[in-house]
């Protein structure tokens, strides 16, 4: 992997995804802000590139534990982030919205903030269940047909979208207000910090509400910088 300032952060992680965890030490976006280049994000950051260059550089490259996303077959990448990473979102949603409104309720005249953490959570998990429905049903299924059509050399399929160009746009500004209302949780909770001599419950929740943070980031990327921008190739082939 070569290491560029002129690279977008995109780039890089969609090359090596153990760079993710550098980006994100920085407060440098991957997903949804990932179309910017390395130095242009530092600049924003007020973060040095030689320090970031020398981190990324010194990723361990032997990816044991991690995957090579970006040689997927689309439709095994389909299959991943629908089975790892929408059933996560889907199982740990009810268990959020416990902890979210159960620290609220007993912590909220002391910490405002998870007052408006509750909100926010609930605001976003709404969101989530619908646009995850909306991938299922109506975009994975034509990247799927498109790929088909592909291997079996038939016609283009038929969409009442118009082009793929269409809903991929209106997901990734859906992944957009994800991510947005995560880094109001993220401020609100200093970086998922409890406060002193908080209560387990206190604790998990930010733990959990880090975590969940985390896979969705990933699960953005995935999306947003390998997913989309192949299945848009995929048709602009198909219809040349």
């Amino acid at each position: 992997m070569t290491i560029s300032e002129h690279k977008t952060v995109a780039e890089i992680v969609t090359e090596n995804i153990k760079t993710a965890h550098i980006f994100k030490k920085y407060g440098i976006d991957f997903c949804c802000g990932g179309g910017v280049s390395v130095k242009n994000a530092c600049i924003d950051k007020n973060v040095d590139y030689k320090i970031l260059e020398k981190e990324l550089s010194s990723v361990n490259l032997d990816i044991k534990n991690a995957y090579d996303y970006n040689s997927w077959d689309l439709n095994f990448l389909i299959h991943h982030i629908v089975n790892i990473h929408h059933k996560y979102v889907e199982e740990n949603i009810p268990l959020l919205l416990q902890y979210t409104n159960r620290v609220a309720k007993v912590h909220g005249a002391h910490y405002s903030e998870v007052v408006a953490i509750e909100a926010l959570f609930a605001e976003v998990a709404q969101e989530l269940s619908s646009h995850m429905k909306k991938e299922e049903n109506v975009l994975f299924p034509y990247i799927t047909e498109l790929i088909n059509a592909e291997k079996n050399d038939t016609a283009l399929p038929l969409s009442h979208f118009g082009t793929i160009k269409n809903p991929i746009q209106m997901m990734e500004y859906e992944h957009e207000n994800a991510g947005d209302i995560f880094k109001k949780i993220a401020q609100l909770s200093n970086n998922y910090t409890p406060p002193e001599g908080a209560c387990n419950t206190f604790k998990a929740l930010y733990s959990k509400l880090d975590e969940f943070e985390q896979d969705l980031h990933h699960h953005i990327h995935l999306e947003n910088n390998i997913l989309h921008p192949k299945a848009i190739k995929l048709e602009q082939k198909m219809k040349s």
